[in-house]
């Protein structure tokens, strides 16, 4: 079976608005170029006990879980603490964090707030970060990121070699000049016909033409060019010039 994912973004800056989450997709981008499957994403604010209750749930659903936001040197950097709390651990500095963030600042710049970012749950290995020296961790199954994006980016490339590989997802897209409406039925027949692969349809418009690209998924290349040759001669049934636009 694939190795499961799910995300947790943590942040009010998200949830007002302000500020625009990218990270889900580029972690979902880097799970998918090496098999494993990212089945869930949740935004919670800095809210200690709503991060304990939605990590709780996603670290017992899935193999893995990958979190954003929160572990800054201010008072509402609370994901170190409410990871702790999650796994029921104590919370301390971590001595390898501690060197690395002492050694970076001048004499009397490591103050109280930066010291925070070398707190590390009991238990927990650092995630090395080539941005900006402040680490991340994982604890168990969880992976603790920050939400910077340049940042995060240099912790998920340190994590990647730590996770397992397995069988890619392959999907084909067909572009067709057929409103959904019109190729509704007889795509949910062709997915009956393939249940291992899963087809998805997104709609587009343009100079007044409705159509939808039509993409099937599977690990199984073959049933992924079957289904895929079904949903094209259905498009030329009904009247339509399909056009195969991707194929991974």
């Amino acid at each position: 079976m694939p190795k499961t994912a799910a995300m947790l973004v943590i942040g009010d800056e998200i949830l007002s608005g302000r500020t625009q989450d990218t990270n889900s997709n580029y972690v979902a981008r880097q799970l998918t170029a090496i098999g494993i499957d990212l089945q869930e994403v949740r935004v919670v604010g800095d809210v200690e006990d709503e991060i304990v209750a939605a990590l709780n749930a996603l670290r017992s659903r899935y193999d893995f879980v990958f979190t954003t936001g929160g572990i800054g040197p201010t008072h509402d950097d609370i994901t170190a603490d409410a990871v702790a709390k999650a796994f029921d651990v104590g919370i301390g500095y971590h001595p390898e964090a501690y060197a690395l963030l002492e050694a970076r600042y001048a004499a009397g710049e490591f103050n109280d707030a930066r010291k925070r970012m070398a707190r590390v749950p009991d238990g927990g290995t650092l995630i090395k970060n080539s941005a900006s020296i402040a680490p991340g961790f994982q604890i168990g199954n969880v992976f603790v990121m920050a939400g910077v994006p340049m940042v995060m980016r240099a912790m998920m490339e340190e994590i990647l070699p730590r996770l397992p590989r397995g069988a890619l997802v392959l999907s084909v897209t067909i572009s067709t000049a057929l409103p959904e409406g019109a190729i509704a039925q007889g795509l949910a027949d062709i997915q009956k016909a393939y249940p291992d692969t899963v087809i998805g349809s997104y709609p587009w418009y343009r100079d007044g033409t409705f159509g939808a690209q039509l993409v099937v998924r599977s690990r199984d290349a073959a049933m992924v060019e079957a289904a895929a040759r079904e949903i094209e001669a259905l498009a030329i049934k009904l009247g339509a010039t399909p056009e195969r636009i991707s194929s991974v």
